[in-house]
């Protein structure tokens, strides 16, 4: 199980070795950021050493959040990377979610009930700044 996690990490995120190879290998080419820093302002441009910054900072992420859901998938007892162990990663971790799939089965963090005591505070506090 252990080297399913290895193998699926691989396999998304060369790494840093990955920044001598093609762009191809990484999640976030130069081009593409420069796309998108273009749509933000036109007239904006990036140092060399901010993109590969930000660069870093995407395959870091990229990285980490692969081995979270690979880690969840193998509690699940499976040896098979799903969508909603990522899901459930970036919901719990980061408060992101995916556009397009639905959370059913993975339920909210539960509120916790206000109790009678907290309320009696509430309306105190409410009851004395209103004089």
């Amino acid at each position: 199980m252990a080297n399913s996690t290895t193998t699926a990490v691989k396999v998304m995120n060369p790494g840093v070795a990955g920044r001598s190879s093609p762009e191809g290998s990484q999640v976030l080419s130069k081009k593409k950021l420069q796309d998108l820093v273009r749509e933000i302002d036109p007239n904006e441009q990036l140092d060399e050493d901010v993109e590969e910054m930000l660069l870093q900072i995407a395959d870091d992420f990229i990285e980490s959040v692969v081995t979270a859901a690979c880690q969840l998938a193998r509690h699940r007892k499976s040896n098979t990377l799903e969508v909603k162990d990522v899901q459930l990663h970036l919901e719990r971790q980061w408060n992101m979610w995916i556009p397009g799939y639905g959370s059913d089965e993975i339920r909210p963090f539960k509120k916790a009930c206000t109790t009678e005591a907290h309320k009696q505070r509430m309306a105190l506090i409410r009851k004395t700044t209103k004089k």
